[in-house]
């Protein structure tokens, strides 16, 4: 089955094995030597409507991935294995 990303955009992301829905595909990290995609990244979930930023975004390699269905992407990892990354905006960064 060949995916498109902006198809891999709707499919929402469930953990195998929490059970929990994690969100949907935001982004994907891909290795231009290889060509090929490395990660999903499912972007953290605003707090106070954004105005507090974002918890850290959630980044699942491909090796995590159990399968990639119609409507979901499922994915099998420990919390603990989850690599994540946060994208920090600070008022300096702004101001130059």
């Amino acid at each position: 089955m060949i995916c498109s990303f902006s198809s891999l955009r709707n499919k929402e992301v469930v953990n195998l094995k929490t059970g929990l829905k994690i969100g949907y595909v935001d982004d994907i990290e891909i290795d231009t030597l290889s060509g090929s995609v490395v990660s999903l990244v499912v972007y953290g979930k605003m707090r106070a409507f954004g105005i507090m930023g974002r918890d850290e975004d959630i980044i699942i390699k491909c090796k995590d991935i159990e399968l990639i269905g119609e409507d979901t992407i499922l994915v099998r990892f420990d919390n603990d294995a989850v690599c994540t990354k946060s994208r920090v905006l600070s008022v300096e960064n702004l101001l130059k």
